[in-house]
């Protein structure tokens, strides 16, 4: 099972003044490389009369997905120290732009570094953080006379139910914390009489609860 990681729970937003530029950073939620595109676009649209809107973001829990844009400042100088900073904090599943403002004082290319991963930082001391926690998608099938109960605990138990099939029998996908693997189960087959058929698949993350 992978490791469980942090996500931020909204988006957040934190300013700061360096040798009069404004660096204005907003943090927010994604699930997927087209969510950040978005964000980002959204941030671009905002303050298009920005000198830069630089930008990083880090999908899957396992980090899979990783992407800096230094949006026309120096080559390394922001979208990298933007990135290492969200990796170096353990977030996930995370999108960061910071705005720039030129105030008219040249940083120099440690300075933009400092600058830029510093303003992620501070943004993310503020941001609320959800932990995501290992889980497993159970493939649960059942007959009809058995399906009515287990869907109405299901929806009311710890678990997550992430879709049902109805056909000549029923299939329910259901997303299982690791620490609730063992007993899934016996939990199953005491609603359904043992009638149940369980097959594991793929891993997710789910909020800690």
């Amino acid at each position: 099972m992978p490791d469980p990681y942090l996500t931020p729970r909204n988006t957040t937003e934190h300013e700061i003044d360096i040798r009069r530029s404004r660096f204005l950073c907003a943090i927010g939620q994604v699930t997927s490389e087209e969510e950040a595109r978005e964000f980002i676009a959204g941030r671009k649209r905002l303050y298009c009369d920005a000198t830069h809107n630089c930008s990083a973001y880090v999908i899957g829990g396992d980090r899979r997905i990783q992407r800096a844009d230094d949006d026309g400042e120096p080559g390394g100088t922001a979208g990298t120290p933007m990135l290492e900073t969200l990796l170096r904090r353990g977030v996930a599943d995370v999108v960061a732009v910071v705005t720039r403002y030129f105030g008219g004082v040249k940083l120099g290319a440690g300075g933009l570094v400092r600058a830029y991963g510093s303003s992620v930082g501070k943004t993310l001391d503020l941001t609320p953080l959800v932990e995501m926690v290992p889980a497993r998608v159970m493939a649960v099938t059942v007959d009809h006379v058995q399906a009515g109960r287990l869907e109405n605990d299901l929806r009311i138990s710890p678990y997550e139910v992430r879709e049902v099939r109805y056909g000549a029998e029923v299939g329910f996908r259901v997303a299982v914390r690791e620490r609730d693997l063992a007993g899934f189960p016996g939990w199953v087959a005491t609603l359904t009489a043992g009638r149940a058929r369980i097959e594991q698949g793929e891993t997710v993350h789910l909020k800690n609860s």
